[in-house]
């Protein structure tokens, strides 16, 4: 039985089990304005963490899962069940998150400075303090992922962070699992080049100092799961939201 559609039954004597996914979707689609939400209630602290970790932006990544539920909501008819349901919807989400990126990247935007405003034109307020060295790091890390091209970070983001196998990553994406291993070998490659400098204890990152050389040192790095994808959800509409 496929990942996600098998539910353990740890109901007890005279206790129905519970529906599994599939069963969920199926009642969805026949009409039940209940099922869809139960079936966003199991998944949703992964695909949030994935549409997070795959974008860089809460915002745009609330935004994403909620395009992304919609979507699945209005099409689940069309679903053919050539694979896990759960697979299903970490397919949408993630399309929808590249779709957003190479949005992004195309429209891009420049963030305006933080602080307040002085009156001869200048940033005032307090400096903010500094941050600590672990936290410094993740946002280290989580720059180098923003950075590497779009359907690489998506990769990693499913094998390193999550830790789907290649298999399931490949049916997410929709690619071969040959084109997972490479994207993700290429997207190692890029971080552990971006992050050497934290391999050798430097604070200056490659390309500063040392010709550029220092993230040949060390083995492709896996990325940290622990940066920051613990948020709100983003809520699904009922039914009769959905018009």
């Amino acid at each position: 039985m496929t990942t996600g559609d098998a539910q353990t039954d740890a109901t007890g004597p005279g206790e129905s089990p519970e529906p599994t996914d599939a069963e969920l979707l199926r009642s969805h689609v026949d009409g039940d304005p209940h099922a869809f939400n139960e079936l966003v209630r199991r998944h949703r602290d992964r695909l949030w963490a994935v549409a997070l970790r795959t974008i860089g932006d809460r915002e745009e990544a609330a935004d994403a899962v909620q395009d992304a539920l919609l979507s699945a909501h209005r099409g689940a008819a069309r679903f053919r069940g050539d694979s896990a349901v759960t697979t299903w919807m970490h397919r949408i989400v993630v399309n929808a998150c590249l779709d957003r990126i190479r949005r992004r990247q195309a429209h891009p935007t420049v963030p305006l400075p933080d602080g307040r405003h002085s009156d001869d034109g200048g940033v005032g307020g307090t400096e903010p303090t500094a941050p600590a060295p672990d936290h410094d790091t993740a946002l280290v890390v989580r720059a180098a992922l923003a950075a590497l091209p779009a359907e690489q970070r998506a990769a990693l983001v499913l094998v390193d962070v999550q830790g789907y196998p290649v298999i399931e990553a490949a049916e997410i994406l929709g690619v071969a699992e040959g084109t997972i291993k490479s994207r993700c070998a290429r997207g190692r490659a890029r971080m552990a080049l971006a992050l050497g400098h934290l391999r050798t204890g430097s604070d200056e990152p490659p390309g500063r100092g040392d010709g550029g050389h220092a993230g040949n040192r060390g083995a492709a790095a896996r990325v940290p799961s622990g940066s920051g994808a613990a948020a709100q959800h983003p809520s699904v509409p009922d039914r009769g939201d959905q018009q």
